[in-house]
């Protein structure tokens, strides 16, 4: 607590310019700010800073009015079904064909893990992942998790070895296909001189970037239920950030999904700042010149997590924080919302673009919970 410390403030709606700015002083460690009130379901952002001993401090704080009726911007095509089931008609005539090969430095007692190589979307083109699976004989469900944002290598492959250990076969993949036994610095010089993905062939639906990266989530599945230790019945996808939305998106295209756990989802009602609010990750109408077009706007409908989530019919389980400012509260409800399943959700008002490791641990948890 400070007494006399300046703290300036700017208000003003999720991921939205202010429209009120200011200064309160602190006593005895306080002060009051009036957010104001909106008419509209949404939010009102917070925006704080502080000089102490020469330091500057930034905060924030996120307030929800009636966030469970916000409904989305983005409209769902009329033939967005038949656009994807002829996609992935098309991608299924790709071969199915991998290679695994052991990898025992993440590898435990009770869990052995391997490198994956495998073939999708068209002969020639590949996707890597690190496939875990318990050690004991036995059949087992598959999950699938795939990627957050960017152009870079699969980390700490045993930071969720315990969902090997605890009795699923896990795939955690990346969608560029770059091996990740590449080194940091080949990474780099790599990531580099790929471009931003997210806006790769966005004025026109059949050569978006991302319809590669849908169909390569189609494939891993494909590949997880030929294992012979799969159980048969249980197909599961859990992911973060863009990993979140892209669980969603296979929830939503592949019937073999049997239940579906999502971190703040990216990807999520993107054009939704032509509704005066905020959009999903990646901000494209907010950090990008020229995407108010309607062939992008046209392009990013088919591809949208809100269109998807709408046709899942499955378990859901969404986590997600308030003080989000890569995946906004906003978008994350919006995604929730739209949901006509049985659904769960764990809501950390604090959070920003990040969950705890017994948050992570519980979504195995609600996993278990869910399995036939």
């Amino acid at each position: 607590p400070q007494d006399g410390v300046e703290v300036k403030y700017e208000l003003g709606g999720d991921m939205m310019p202010a429209d009120k700015t200011g200064s309160v002083k602190l006593k005895n460690g306080r002060a009051v700010i009036n957010v104001g009130t909106m008419k509209n379901p949404g939010f009102r952002d917070c925006r704080l800073v502080a000089v102490v001993n020469g330091k500057t401090y930034k905060y924030h704080v996120k307030v929800g009015f009636s966030p469970e009726k916000l409904q989305p911007y983005t409209e769902l095509p009329d033939d967005f079904n038949q656009f994807w089931q002829k996609n992935m008609e098309d991608a299924a005539r790709c071969p199915l064909k991998y290679t695994i090969k052991p990898a025992p430095e993440y590898s435990t007692e009770k869990a052995d893990c391997y490198l994956v190589k495998l073939q999708c979307f068209r002969p020639g083109s590949y996707i890597y992942g690190y496939l875990t699976r318990p050690k004991a004989p036995g059949k087992y469900p598959v999950v699938l998790c795939p990627p957050g944002a960017g152009v870079k290598t699969i980390k700490e492959p045993k930071r969720h070895i315990y969902y090997a250990e605890e009795g699923c076969i896990r795939l955690e993949m990346e969608i560029h296909g770059l091996n990740p036994e590449m080194s940091t610095e080949e990474f780099k010089e790599i990531s580099s001189a790929f471009g931003n993905y997210l806006v790769n062939g966005i004025d026109n639906r059949d050569n978006y970037y991302m319809k590669k990266v849908y169909m390569s989530c189609v494939r891993a599945i494909d590949f997880l239920t030929s294992q012979p230790d799969w159980d048969g019945k249980n197909v599961i996808v859990q992911g973060g950030s863009q990993g979140g939305a892209l669980a969603i998106v296979t929830a939503g295209l592949d019937k073999r999904v049997t239940a579906c756990v999502a971190n703040h989802p990216a990807l999520s009602d993107m054009a939704g700042y032509k509704a005066g609010r905020a959009g999903g990750y990646p901000h494209l109408f907010k950090n990008y010149k020229g995407m108010d077009t309607p062939e992008k706007i046209s392009t990013l409908a088919y591809y949208d997590v809100v269109n998807f989530a709408k046709q899942i019919k499955v378990p859901v389980y969404i986590t997600w924080g308030y003080n989000d400012d890569t995946c906004p509260p906003t978008t994350s409800y919006i995604v929730y919302n739209v949901l006509d399943c049985p659904k769960d959700a764990l809501i950390t008002p604090i959070n920003e673009h990040w969950t705890s490791d017994d948050t992570e641990y519980g979504q195995l948890k609600w996993i278990q919970k869910h399995l036939k």
